[in-house]
């Protein structure tokens, strides 16, 4: 697993709408990468209706969140719809299958798919904060948002 002043790996993934994103050209804003193991799970949908509802804190510290999981462009699409997500961008890490959470070291072979994490990248690259929490555990926002107000 990557540590906190590791290099972030760069990758492109599409997100719900097929649009390509890519880490690198988020330089200049710190981005907030929040892997869900799988869409269409309780959870999960809490992870990421929070990232909206915190989406204009996030814009006013110059943050980029992002969702990711292993589920495809189009189930990412059709789920962003049913959670009424309008700012958030969720990233498909489909095909091949998880390739980023193993580049993060935190893909979950025996299950398929990734840990429950949250990693906040500097606008240089650099992992600057990060947490693992337990599948079934909703991420406390506020924690993250803590450290981005005292740094």
């Amino acid at each position: 697993m990557l540590t906190v002043g590791s290099t972030a790996p760069d990758f492109t993934l599409k997100d719900q709408d097929g649009k390509p994103i890519q880490l690198s050209s988020l330089k200049g804003r710190k981005v907030l990468l929040s892997f869900h193991p799988l869409a269409w799970t309780s959870v999960c949908a809490d992870q990421m209706k929070s990232l909206e509802g915190a989406y204009g804190e996030f814009e006013s510290l110059n943050v980029v969140p992002l969702g990711i999981s292993v589920d495809p462009v189009p189930s990412k699409k059709a789920w962003a719809e049913s959670l009424g997500l309008e700012k958030l961008r969720i990233l498909s890490d489909f095909w091949p299958h998880g390739e980023v959470a193993r580049a993060f070291g935190i893909f979950r072979d025996k299950d398929g798919f990734s840990e429950r994490a949250n990693l906040l990248i500097d606008e240089q690259g650099k992992i600057i904060w990060m947490k693992v929490y337990p599948i079934k555990q909703l991420p406390d926002l506020g924690e993250i948002l803590s450290f981005l107000k005292s740094s």
